[in-house]
């Protein structure tokens, strides 16, 4: 699996980023810029109000009609002295010598504009108590309106709105420095809040897509400098491209893309009743979770989703749970630092020998070199389980036909499928491919009718099976060191049908034969071998009703049918193998599996340390040649 070379790698930076975002813009501009109307200091604590407030960051611009400053030993001079834009000092600096019992407005309106977009965010009632030292202990807003404006083929308009918000332990000091000032990769985290909580969410889009969150709350949301700064490496974010040809930009994205993905931590977020409806289109889509939850560290560290329910007009579906833990972007972030260490090679002179030209950097000239590198963006994905899901699928039926002479009618059905619970497990990747895998379905429950053309399966419904509960299982792992795949389990378990396991060691299985491209991973397909394989099959009661089906459909009786069965394996299986020692091995096991059906094993392992291969294999002149190559062993209990 290879991560898209673009922004979704930082989704939970930018997340956190959007949060830190609405804090800065809300207490930020609260006392900023008054009138330049000469102004007394105050020498003891005293209130004071600020009309026609405005300041300007870049594109964005902020405006207060009025804000009522409480309890402050500073003058309207010192006001304006620790929010002048063009002052020596830093922001952070600055924003220390802040102090005030109360910072109170009636309406907050930031706005920010671009070439083609226009977006507009109004706070009602924003209140800022006990800031000191540039911090705030609480900040509150009854609520606030959103409105997006884009150029014709983006989102062209949108609009949103927020119930009450509220936040705990804001450090303004600390967004300015990520925000205004640069820092290397070794810089140290800082806090911006304790907590944040936002209710009533909605966002509707011209499409008519909607977004709704009842609640989403926060905590401990950390942060730390970056060589860009956050404002800085944002608006570099829409250019950031791993995939564009020209090598110098490629590095710079990657390196701008590994910042932010490393300057941001988050404790916790929680989210409640989300709500996705898209309305419009041949295809309305609902999608709701009925809570979502994010643990940044520790044993709990993961995402969680429960209760989700989705559904359009072809299927509908439920997740009782869905949960992701051991997500890691380690790999993915040393990768980005490998590309952004990439230089362009030197384009060749007249006279320059090879020795003069510097070896290209990974992903730099080499396109089949590049792409290998994207693929190393795969993180540690971790393991996903899921518990109660429920999918509802259109199927096809057919009615009796009203007179004979009539074709039968085909109606439209509806096919569950069902999971009880299940779980997908990826170990540390090599190269952008997991060394180790695991995946486990209990409680697989469809119609047998689901299965009808799959090769094996189709019969199932004849046999009397008309609902399938099954249990999957396929674990494996691969060594890049000795190029071997090991099946370490494979096994369909059905109810009232029995088990089948495989266990198989492969050979000759290098990264080539993970590759996307069909082409590619095909060719490198021809030198896997085969080293070791076990196979078990235990009757639980489908070879039982095999054998039933099959007498009704000859006309024998059950008993009349196993004995053709036994005498087509004793002798029958033998013959066609090449009557070797191991042949008659494999028939006798046969036999007496057929004879009482119980567990039958078989186990085959090549003689020599390679495997067997497809050629060896297709240019065998007979199934004993084959045979002969490998240390069979066959037993039925």
């Amino acid at each position: 699996m290879t991560l898209p070379t673009r922004r979704p790698v930082l989704t939970r930076a930018l997340l956190a980023q959007a949060c830190a975002a609405a804090l800065l813009a809300a207490p930020l501009p609260s006392p900023l810029v008054a009138p330049a109307a000469a102004q007394e200091a105050a020498s003891a604590v005293q209130d004071l109000v600020l009309e026609n407030v405005t300041l300007s960051f870049g594109e964005t611009s902020v405006t207060v009609p009025r804000v009522a400053v409480s309890g402050t030993r500073l003058s309207k001079e010192e006001l304006l002295a620790i929010f002048q834009v063009d002052a020596k000092e830093g922001w952070a600096t600055r924003l220390q010598r802040l102090d005030a019992g109360s910072l109170t407005m009636p309406e907050l309106r930031v706005e920010r504009r671009s070439a083609d977009k226009r977006q507009i965010v109004t706070y009602r009632d924003v209140t800022a108590r006990n800031v000191h030292g540039g911090r705030i202990s609480e900040l509150t807003s009854a609520g606030a309106t959103l409105s997006v404006e884009g150029a014709v083929g983006q989102l062209a308009k949108a609009s949103g709105s927020y119930g009450k918000i509220r936040a705990e332990d804001v450090d303004l000091t600390a967004l300015a420095r990520l925000y205004a000032e640069a820092g290397s990769a070794r810089s140290g985290f800082q806090r911006l809040y304790a907590t944040i909580a936002a209710e009533s969410i909605a966002f509707i889009d011209e499409r008519g897509t909607t977004v709704s969150i009842a609640r989403l709350t926060g905590r401990d949301l950390a942060g730390r400098q970056t060589p860009a700064t956050w404002s800085g490496a944002v608006e570099s974010l829409s250019t950031a491209d791993l995939s564009q040809p020209d090598p110098v930009k490629r590095a710079r994205a990657a390196g701008l893309i590994a910042d932010l993905a490393e300057s941001v931590s988050i404790g916790g977020l929680e989210a409640s009743e989300i709500a996705v409806k898209e309305v419009k289109g041949p295809d309305p889509l609902n999608f709701a979770i009925g809570r979502l939850s994010y643990t940044g560290n520790g044993a709990e560290a993961g995402v969680t989703l429960s209760d989700v329910v989705f559904g359009s007009t072809e299927a509908r579906g439920k997740i009782g749970r869905l949960a992701l833990t051991g997500f890691s972007l380690e790999p993915t972030i040393a990768t980005l630092r490998r590309l952004a260490k990439a230089v362009p090679v030197a384009q060749d002179k007249p006279g320059d020998r090879p020795a003069d030209k510097a070896a290209p950097p990974p992903g730099v000239s080499d396109p089949a070199a590049q792409e290998a590198e994207l693929r190393r963006l795969t993180p540690v994905i971790g393991t996903l389980t899921l518990s109660d899901l429920g999918l509802d699928l259109p199927g096809h039926g057919t009615e009796p036909a009203a007179r004979p002479e009539a074709k039968p009618a085909v109606k439209t059905t509806t096919m569950h499928v069902g999971v009880r619970g299940g779980s997908i497990t990826f170990g540390p990747p090599k190269d952008g491919v997991p060394t180790a895998s695991r995946l486990s379905l209990s409680g697989l429950t469809l119609p047998a009718t689901a299965v009808e053309s799959v090769p094996g399966l189709g019969s199932l419904g004849l046999y009397g099976y008309r609902d399938l509960d099954l249990d999957v299982i396929a674990d494996t792992a691969w060594n890049d060191g000795t190029k071997e795949l090991s099946l370490n389990e494979v096994s369909l378990t059905g109810k009232d049908m029995g088990r089948l396991r495989l266990n198989a060691t492969l050979g000759g299985i290098g990264p080539d034969v993970f590759d996307p491209d069909a082409a590619v991973s095909g060719f490198a397909m021809l030198s896997a071998t085969a080293k070791a394989l076990d196979l078990t099959l235990e009757n639980g009661g489908l070879f039982d009703r095999f054998i039933t089906a099959q007498a009704k459909t000859l006309s024998l009786k059950p008993d009349e049918l196993r004995k053709e069965y036994v005498t087509a394996s004793v002798i029958g299986v033998p013959v066609i193998l090449g009557n070797s020692a191991a042949a008659k091995a494999i028939g006798a096991a046969m036999g007496k599996f057929v004879t009482k059906p119980g567990t039958l094993s078989i186990s085959a392992k090549a003689k020599n340390g390679d495997g067997l291969g497809m050629v060896d294999v297709s240019t065998a002149p007979t199934p004993a040649a084959v045979l002969d190559k490998l240390e069979v062993n066959a037993k039925a209990e």
